[in-house]
């Protein structure tokens, strides 16, 4: 029988910003959810399963986001995803022929055609193109605890300036999950782990129970917190904040010091489609010509410089359960320590973007599948736990305001307000005060084009609202589509929104643009009120 003396939390926030283009098959933008289907979404479900029936005992949160789980209903885009992979299966077709010179690269060309092959099995056959409901499996055989996000990851700590677009981004979140889950969450991932009080009020009103915070939001709340990270606080205004733990968001996160780096582990940068000659590529990279990641890689990272060796699996395999049995031992230590001087047992909340286990850490859904069953079979004095049970669990919570604050660089809001992308703002606050005069012009409408044309106005405000839109021109990588995102979005809004005011609604554009930006059926924009 485990002696307990404490819990770790690990929750997974899966999102990737709305990218629908039926007018064309060429934005590679949408790539990026196909990548993360068969390199995270895919293999989390399948390690989950393989938990499930070995009968082991596990658990962890993950936040599915709004503009996720529309793009994952979306029919066109489960169409083009299978495209995806039969077009991936006829490439590594391709690799066997080429390779079949050299042993070791025609070995990993046979692994990708199997990868693939059984991505397009899975998805079709098994979860009949219907992620949602498999994720869902798991949270009704209670091992799995979903949670919400903002509406379209909304950054609350500047939107909060017109109070009514937190409102919305949190009520349109909820109204997503309920769509989808049927219940309410309990919990809510910050978009950017973006904390502002003034949110408190609009999560308490739509049944949100706790948030997840970045680490100094706790460390730095009023009072200080007598057990920091290692036990949630409660505002005054009665939402629980759960903190990022510190070392093992190094552990894990860090590429230079974290299990990612290891170098047994598969090498992000070295893609075919950077590498093999330019006219056998050609057909499977960027309609446009530019060299792109097709998801093939044939190399580990080896050492810190360029020169690589082939990537070895089984290899890959043994360093992620040495690191599975190093990050258990070292939580075994923390509890231990923690517990000696805590009345209440400790907490070691671990959140991450799901993105990293598969996409960036190709190794990480196996890391987590050799961890969860470490913890169950090997002697160890903590278990695993999600944020609604140990609330359940131990109710007595401090009550502190926590520190204004997100998990980007610095700890606060730079990512999203610096000279690279400040100028967005405006138009922002701009689209957001009149986003609220209309629904007080308009209140209650009926069921009229006027109403169509004010939803319209709503949606296309909540796609502007993006976060990931101000962090990609920070970042400098795709700065052109965001630029193009953001202008769009405001531009839709302000022609419907002068079309509204001049009583002279276009149906045609209304409906053109409901097609495109097809997202929330059921908002209402009386949200704004």
């Amino acid at each position: 029988m485990k002696q307990i003396k404490g819990y770790v939390s690990f929750i997974l926030h899966a999102h990737l910003p709305f990218i629908h283009h039926p007018e064309s098959e060429n934005y590679l933008e949408e790539q990026w959810l196909y990548e993360a289907i068969s390199e995270t979404y895919i293999p989390l479900l399948l390690n989950f399963k393989k938990l499930e029936e070995e009968k082991v005992d596990f658990c962890l949160t993950m936040s599915l986001t709004p503009p996720l789980l529309s793009m994952l209903d979306n029919k066109l885009l489960q169409n083009r995803y299978i495209k995806y992979l039969e077009k991936h299966i006829e490439l590594s077709e391709k690799e066997i022929q080429r390779t079949k010179q050299d042993s070791r690269l025609n070995e990993l060309a046979h692994y990708y055609y199997n990868r693939y092959s059984n991505d397009l099995h899975i998805f079709k056959d098994v979860y009949h193109c219907n992620l949602i409901q498999a994720f869902k499996h798991f949270q009704d055989i209670g091992v799995l605890e979903i949670i919400t996000c903002g509406a379209t990851h909304g950054y609350f700590p500047i939107l909060y300036v017109t109070k009514q677009t937190v409102k919305a981004q949190i009520a349109v979140g909820v109204q997503t999950y309920e769509k989808y889950f049927g219940k309410k969450p309990r919990g809510i991932w910050l978009p950017e782990c973006g904390y502002v009080p003034e949110a408190d009020e609009y999560l308490k009103e739509f049944g949100i129970e706790y948030i997840i915070t970045e680490s100094h939001g706790i460390l730095y709340a009023d009072p200080t917190p007598i057990y920091g990270t290692f036990a949630p606080i409660i505002s005054p205004n009665g939402v629980i904040a759960f903190g990022r733990d510190i070392e093992t968001s190094r552990q894990v996160w860090s590429s230079i010091n974290g299990y990612p780096g290891d170098y047994n582990y598969r090498e992000f940068y070295r893609d075919i489609g950077y590498e093999a000659d330019y006219e056998y590529i050609k057909p499977y990279i960027a309609c446009n010509g530019a060299r792109v990641h097709t998801g093939i890689k044939y190399y580990r990272i080896t050492s810190k410089d360029d020169n690589k060796d082939y990537y070895n699996p089984r290899w890959a395999m043994d360093s992620a359960e040495k690191q599975a049995g190093h990050f258990l031992d070292c939580r075994v230590n923390q509890i231990n320590d923690l517990s000696y001087c805590m009345d209440t047992p400790p907490i070691v909340v671990c959140p991450y973007d799901a993105e990293l286990y598969g996409h960036w850490w190709y190794e990480g859904p196996y890391w987590l599948y050799i961890l969860f069953k470490k913890i169950y079979y090997d002697k160890c004095n903590f278990k695993l736990i999600t944020p609604s049970q140990y609330i359940d669990k131990f109710p007595n919570i401090q009550i502190c305001t926590p520190c204004r604050s997100s998990w980007g660089a610095k700890g606060y809001s730079e990512v999203w307000l610096n000279p690279t992308n400040d100028y967005v703002h405006r138009h922002l606050h701009k689209a957001g005060n009149r986003m609220v005069q209309l629904a007080n012009l308009f209140p209650n409408e009926g069921i009229t084009l006027r109403r169509k044309a004010l939803n319209q106005c709503a949606r296309e405000l909540l796609l502007a609202q993006s976060s990931d839109w101000l962090f990609i021109i920070t970042n400098g990588t795709m700065v052109d589509y965001a630029k193009k995102r953001i202008k769009d979005h405001i531009g839709r809004f302000t022609k419907l929104y002068y079309q509204i005011k001049n009583d002279n609604i276009d149906e045609n554009f209304v409906n053109e643009l409901y097609e495109k930006d097809k997202i929330f059926d059921e908002i209402n924009y009386e949200l704004y009120l």
